[in-house]
């Protein structure tokens, strides 16, 4: 191979690489997921406490579960930036879709969840979901806000369900641009400080 051609091979190859760490490098969706029970939402919570502690603004949704005289009840909805909860499921809800003993309240999710999410989208450094489930997605507008949040070009933390058969799940799965992090009980101790590590490469070249 001759001194010119050779040069070209290397600066292709290298092109290639600077290409490959590239796509690395801007890896900004990054999904939590395991079985129910395992921690996925705390290790979420860990992760945008450690990013807000480093000067980042970070908003859109948190769930929790919510128990009654050790009973499970239903899951709240937080608006991260604001503070603002609402109910994302109740045992006593009166009316919405049914999920096993839960019915989901639409209004809230919508008002308070998918507003916390859109807010983020607008203004916010990073975008956090907990999380795109079976209840969440029979929200059409949650849907479209979780759409518009994976194309913002923003850093988006997310939980994904681990079963459910939804395309924009498959979706988000998919993407070029994302990685998907199993959450175990032998990792979530420290899961947080992997993704947290690979949150900051992205933001610090955003």
């Amino acid at each position: 191979m001759g001194a010119c051609c050779s040069g070209h091979f290397i600066s292709a190859h290298k092109s290639f690489l600077d290409v490959l760490k590239l796509i690395k490098l801007r890896k900004r969706i990054l999904l939590l997921t395991g079985s129910p029970g395992v921690g996925k939402s705390s290790v979420l919570l860990k992760t945008v406490e450690a990013l807000k502690a480093r000067g980042y603004h970070v908003g859109g949704m948190l769930s929790r579960e919510v128990r009654s005289c050790g009973a499970r009840v239903g899951f709240e909805i937080l608006d991260l930036s604001s503070g603002e909860r609402g109910w994302l499921a109740h045992v006593n809800q009166p009316s919405g879709p049914r999920v096993g003993k839960y019915r989901v309240n639409l209004e809230d999710l919508d008002g308070v969840g998918v507003a916390a999410i859109l807010k983020a989208v607008e203004g916010l450094d990073v975008i956090a979901i907990d999380e795109v489930g079976p209840m969440e997605l029979f929200s059409e507008k949650f849907r479209e806000a979780v759409k518009q949040a994976a194309e913002s070009g923003k850093l988006v933390v997310s939980i994904i369900h681990w079963k459910a058969k939804e395309k924009l799940i498959d979706e988000m799965k998919t993407r070029e641009d994302a990685e998907v992090y199993m959450v175990t009980f032998e990792n979530r101790g420290n899961l947080h400080e992997v993704i947290l590590e690979k949150a900051v490469k992205f933001l610090e070249n955003a």
